[in-house]
């Protein structure tokens, strides 16, 4: 029997629903966890910082801040730590997303299609895509709390410029496998941005490759950018907690 922890990880990652029309999405919580140093010290906080982290961040002390910051303001707030998902929607999106490189995210997602899209198809492709991050992100914030995340010695030379950070996720049950890609910036804010997640095995964005793919295949680029469209409506208009 897999722990309860194993669960919701895995209903994090993304669902397809086979008979609908469209696709059911979903990102774990990843960056809204206290974290285990790799010492085994718990850090449950690390003070206000701003939306673009330091520049001069390790990738492991760049994910260390990135939550950080999230329990904080959670911390600040009792109603985002209620569970008040309008607020949590605009921490996300100030506190994570500017992190996360979506052009890189989005195009690799969308694959060789990709380069066929007009730039007004990459345009909403990408802020769909962006939409649907931050209203799953939010979500999957308000339901967990009260786990841990250990990270693993990085293997890397000091000059990469891509890494892969390996963490475990620690509560009830077994550890859950949750690693990031982080790229160094190469433009303004400078520091590292996140562009691909792998939970349990699983990277994400190759996970969406395919599933988009289908859906290009079968509706071309306009029908994917009307699934994700009306996934974030639907989304929208969902009673809050739910």
């Amino acid at each position: 029997m897999r722990s309860a922890l194993r669960a919701s990880v895995i209903s994090a990652v993304m669902l397809r629903v086979p008979h609908a029309d469209t696709f059911h999405y979903a990102i774990p919580f990843l960056s809204f966890l206290p974290f285990v140093a790799p010492s085994g010290r718990c850090v449950s906080g690390f003070g206000v910082l701003t939306n673009a982290l330091a520049a001069d961040d390790t990738p492991e002390t760049f994910i260390i801040r990135l939550s950080g910051d999230v329990i904080d303001a959670i911390k600040a707030d009792k109603s985002i730590a209620a569970g008040d998902i309008n607020k949590i929607i605009v921490l996300v999106d100030q506190k994570v997303m500017p992190n996360v490189n979506f052009l890189r995210m989005t195009a690799s997602a969308v694959g060789p299609n990709w380069r066929q899209a007009s730039p007004d198809q990459q345009k909403r492709l990408q802020e769909e895509f962006k939409t649907l991050l931050v209203r799953t992100y939010a979500g999957a914030l308000s339901q967990f709390n009260d786990q841990t995340i250990v990270i693993k010695p990085v293997r890397a030379a000091p000059d990469d410029k891509e890494v892969v950070v390996r963490t475990e996720v620690r509560g009830k049950g077994d550890p859950i496998q949750l690693d990031y890609r982080v790229e160094k910036a190469t433009d303004a804010p400078a520091g590292w941005r996140i562009y691909n997640l792998n939970v349990m095995g699983v990277w994400l964005v190759d996970n969406y490759r395919s599933q988009f793919a289908q859906e290009i295949n079968a509706k071309g680029v306009e029908g994917l950018v009307a699934s994700l469209s009306d996934r974030n409506k639907s989304n929208a208009a969902k009673p809050q907690g739910k």
